[in-house]
């Protein structure tokens, strides 16, 4: 990425997708683009109103025609001046016209520049700038309309929340600090220990809301474990709509995982139908159980399959961590059958129970049908939140030691601050924007 003075340059590149379509769009930002409109469209079109224009090139030759938009800095995306030329969707037309610009004094942007140049302008913190690429890259709904929020500041308001009562908090232990000759009092002591209880809480909070979030990013990881013939293959067919895995009467047919996306009230969820757990002296199902193993250590929600026909049999048994729905299938077989508490009965075959098991996988993932509650967070937030929550963690234990107990703050503080961007390396910048697509 562009640094010093390299990042006053003024950039260009094709904002739309890669391949032919109605609209292309080229976005030109940075010092130079009164001169580029002047002389790729003959003029600078008025400030924020679509007006109709040739694109020509340097020799004055008719490129394509459409639609040019001018925004002055600071109001636009980038905060700089700021040109979208929007013509005609085809790739020579688009590469044609960029080449214009590239010849008129603009560089082409690398990935992610633009909305690198927002964050530097203050147009956007750090944790808006990634829920952009976040809004583009949802896989569903609910990720979506998650990433609209953080983009709208929902995220940053809440950090920002945290960071503003660990600023009260440091200022009175500074000013213990300042005169430790003086006796602190029990109201002083007591304050503190309140406050400081009253940020892990809503730290605590916002962790759990992140970390529901983050399931929003990559879908939900449900597992169908159980043993031979329970149904797992037939369950995820008709979860998916259609027939992705093969099903016989023979046992230990499905010898690898096999994954299917779907949505369940807009939330993506990646299903895994496993190999079923048996005893068994076969060398390629004993390689499928281990796979079905590791599936499992790494599940958000796992589906305990069993037979309602054989209720009584002893199920294989196989340890989780993590939330576990039993599922009786086949209950076409059994009229009447009522399963345990908490446990779902469906049949695959025709149906039956699917709507109850599709909103009991959502309640296991912690998530509500609407995820009003959560934050898309990355990886990056998670770590900074539990690295902040550890930090507070040592702060209760170093109350009686005031320099220490004032590090612990400072220390958490740091850490919800590289959030937003109000404490963040160059080389954190470049990574993050580095993964946006060329033209955002």
């Amino acid at each position: 990425m562009p640094s010093g003075e390299s990042a006053r340059d003024t950039i260009a590149a094709v904002a739309t997708p890669a391949g032919p379509g109605g609209i292309g769009i080229v976005r030109v930002s940075g010092p130079l683009v009164t001169q580029i409109a002047e002389g790729v469209l003959g003029s600078v079109p008025p400030p924020r109103s679509a007006t109709f224009k040739r694109f020509r090139d340097a020799c004055g030759q008719t490129l394509d025609e459409g639609i040019a938009l001018y925004f002055p800095a600071p109001h636009s995306y980038t905060g700089e001046e700021v040109l979208e030329l929007q013509g005609h969707g085809g790739p020579v037309v688009l590469r044609m016209l960029l080449s214009a610009c590239l010849d008129a004094g603009a560089r082409l942007a690398e990935p992610g520049e633009f909305t690198r140049r927002a964050f530097l302008e203050g147009r956007l913190d750090l944790a808006q700038a990634e829920a952009v690429a976040d809004l583009i890259d949802a896989a569903s709904q609910e990720a979506a309309r998650s990433a609209v929020r953080s983009l709208s500041g929902e995220f940053s308001a809440a950090i920002d929340v945290l960071r503003g009562a660990l600023v009260e908090l440091r200022a009175l232990t500074e000013a213990q600090l300042d005169f430790p000759e003086e006796e602190l009092d029990a109201s002083h002591q007591n304050a503190t220990t309140k406050r400081l209880a009253g940020v892990r809480t809503a730290l605590d909070d916002v962790l759990n809301r992140s970390r529901q979030g983050s399931l929003l990013r990559s879908g939900v990881h449900v597992v169908l474990a159980g043993a031979p013939n329970v149904g797992k293959s037939s369950l995820l067919n008709r979860l998916a709509g259609e027939e992705r895995a093969i099903v016989t009467p023979i046992p230990g047919t499905t010898r690898d995982a096999l994954r299917e996306t779907i949505q369940i009230d807009g939330v993506a969820v990646v299903l895994v139908d496993t190999a079923g757990l048996r005893h068994s002296t076969d060398e390629l199902e004993r390689l499928g159980m281990a796979r079905t193993h590791s599936e499992l250590e790494r599940a958000d929600v796992v589906l305990t399959m069993h037979d309602v026909t054989s209720v009584g049999e002893t199920a294989p048994a196989f340890a989780t961590g993590n939330a576990r729905i039993d599922v009786y299938n086949k209950v076409d077989l059994k009229p009447g059958f009522i399963p345990s508490p908490g446990a779902v009965a469906v049949s695959a075959k025709t149906g039956q129970g699917m709507a109850e098991l599709r909103s009991a996988i959502v309640r296991a993932a912690g998530l509500s049908s609407t995820g009003e509650s959560t934050f898309l967070a990355r990886e990056r937030h998670l770590r900074a939140l539990v690295g902040a929550q550890a930090h507070l963690a040592r702060a209760v234990a170093e109350q009686e030691r005031w320099e220490l107990f004032a590090e612990e703050l400072r220390l958490a503080h740091d850490q919800l601050s590289s959030i937003t961007g109000a404490f963040t390396a160059d080389d954190l910048l470049g990574e993050i924007f580095g993964r946006f697509c060329i033209g955002k």
